[in-house]
C-alpha cells in the first residue's frame, strides 16, 4: 500500500521543480524590456476508483462520497500574464512603448511576422528602425541620412525634420497588432511571439484606435515582474519541494519497518 505513495510524491517533486524554473526565468528577466511574466498552471492527475460515488451501499442506501484516490500532480500548462508594465522615461527618440493592448510588428528573416511589446528600437546602417537584434519593424519605416530628429505620434505617426527644411516629412505610420488570446501567443526567445492557434490572428489597427494602445516615445515598457511575489513563490515552491520529500521519506521508513517486522 506504501508503493504508490513514493510515485505521487515524486510527481509532486517534478511539478515544484517545474514551477522553480518557471520563477527562476521570471526573476531572471525582471530587467527585460517588455517581458511578461510566466505562471505555472497545475491539475491533479487520474484517480484510483476503489468505490464508485453515489453506488448502491444496498437496497435503500447508496454511497455518498466513494472511495477516489488521486495519482499525482503535473504542470498542465505555463500562462503569460500580458499585464502592463512600468514605462520607463529614457528620452531615447527611438525608444516606444504601447500604453495598452496592442503588439509591435516585427519581419524575420524567413519572411513571417513575430510580434513583441519591447520598443527598443535603433537604426541599422541603411536607416531602417530595427530591433537591437537587426530585425525591421513593420510597416518598414526608413529614416533619411542627416534627419535632425525624429517624433513618432501617440498614433503612430513617424515624422522626421530634415536640414534645410522648415516642415517635418512624414516617413510612414506604425501599425500595432492585437489578439483575442494574447496567452496564446508562442514566445520564441528575443523578446518576440508568433500567432499560433491559440491566439487568434492578428487583428491590425492604428494605435489609439479599436481598443489598441496608444504609442509614447521616449519610454520603455518594463518588465512586469513583480520581485516580491516570486521570492513569495519561491519560499512556497521550496517548502512544497520539501513536503513532498518528506512525503519519500516517511513511506520510505514504512516500507523499511515491513521489510523489518513482518
Amino acid at each position: 500500500m506504501s508503493a504508490p505513495a513514493l510515485w505521487v510524491a515524486k510527481t509532486g517533486l517534478d511539478a515544484q521543480q517545474m514551477r522553480m524554473s518557471v520563477t527562476s526565468n521570471n526573476l531572471a528577466n525582471v530587467n527585460t524590456t517588455g517581458f511578461k511574466r510566466d505562471r505555472a498552471v497545475f491539475e491533479d492527475l487520474v484517480y484510483q476508483n476503489y468505490k464508485q460515488v453515489g453506488a448502491a451501499n444496498n437496497q435503500d442506501d447508496e454511497i455518498p462520497t466513494g472511495l477516489n484516490v488521486g495519482t499525482g500532480v503535473r504542470v498542465a500548462a505555463t500562462e503569460k500574464h500580458h499585464s502592463q508594465g512600468n514605462l520607463l522615461q529614457t528620452d531615447n527618440a527611438l525608444d516606444l512603448a504601447i500604453k495598452g493592448r496592442g503588439f509591435f510588428q516585427i519581419l524575420q528573416s524567413d519572411g513571417t511576422m513575430a510580434y513583441t511589446r519591447a520598443g527598443d528600437f535603433t537604426l541599422n546602417s541603411n536607416g531602417e528602425v530595427v530591433t537591437p537584434n537587426g530585425k525591421p519593424l513593420e510597416p518598414g519605416i526608413v529614416v533619411p541620412e542627416g534627419a535632425k530628429s525624429i517624433t513618432v505620434g501617440q498614433d503612430g505617426t513617424v515624422s522626421a525634420q530634415l536640414a534645410g527644411q522648415a516642415e517635418p516629412v512624414q516617413l510612414g505610420n506604425i501599425q500595432l497588432a492585437d489578439f483575442v488570446n494574447p496567452s496564446g501567443l508562442q514566445p520564441i526567445g528575443e523578446n518576440l511571439f508568433v500567432e499560433s492557434g491559440a491566439s487568434g490572428a492578428p487583428q491590425l489597427s492604428q494605435p489609439g484606435l479599436n481598443g489598441v494602445g496608444a504609442i509614447q516615445q521616449g519610454a520603455l515598457e518594463s518588465s512586469n515582474v513583480n520581485v516580491v511575489e516570486e521570492l513569495v513563490n519561491m519560499i512556497e515552491t521550496q517548502r512544497s519541494y520539501e513536503m513532498n520529500s518528506k512525503s519519500i521519506s516517511t513511506t520510505d521508513q514504512m516500507l523499511q519497518y515491513l521489510n523489518q517486522n513482518v
